[in-house]
C-alpha cells in the first residue's frame, strides 16, 4: 500500500493543494510495517491535477487535513481512498496510526 501525505516543514500540510512536497510512504499493512518513504515535489497546482498525478505515483490512500469535495470525488475516481481531518503529524506517525486503526480524523479543514 502506498500512502500519500502532503507535507510542509516535515508534517502534514493542512491543505493538500498547496503543499511543499508529498511524502509517499510504502507500508505492509498485514505486518503493520513502514517499508520506505520518498518525498517528492508535486507539479504546479492546477485544479484536478493532483489526483491523477498521485495515481500515477501509485498512491492508494491520501491522508489530508482538508480537501474540497470535488478533489475528494476525483481521488475516488482514481481509486484512491481519502482520509480528511487528520492532525499535523509526521507521515510516519500518520501511516502507523492508519495501519493500527487509531488514526484520528476530524473535521475537514477545507472550506471549498
Amino acid at each position: 500500500m502506498r500512502i500519500a501525505v502532503p507535507i510542509a516543514n516535515g508534517k502534514l500540510a493542512m491543505h493538500f493543494g498547496h503543499c511543499e512536497q508529498f511524502a509517499l510512504v510504502d507500508v505492509e499493512p498485514t505486518e503493520k510495517k513502514i517499508l520506505t518513504r520518498n518525498d517528492i515535489v508535486p507539479p504546479p497546482h492546477e485544479p484536478g491535477l493532483l489526483p491523477r498525478w498521485l495515481a500515477e505515483q501509485g498512491a492508494n490512500v491520501i491522508i489530508a487535513g482538508g480537501m474540497g469535495s470535488r478533489a475528494q470525488m476525483l481521488f475516488a475516481e482514481h481509486n484512491i481512498e481519502v482520509i480528511v481531518g487528520a492532525p499535523a503529524e509526521t507521515p510516519e506517525t500518520l501511516a502507523t496510526d492508519l495501519m493500527a486503526g487509531t488514526l484520528q480524523s476530524g473535521a475537514n479543514v477545507c472550506d471549498h
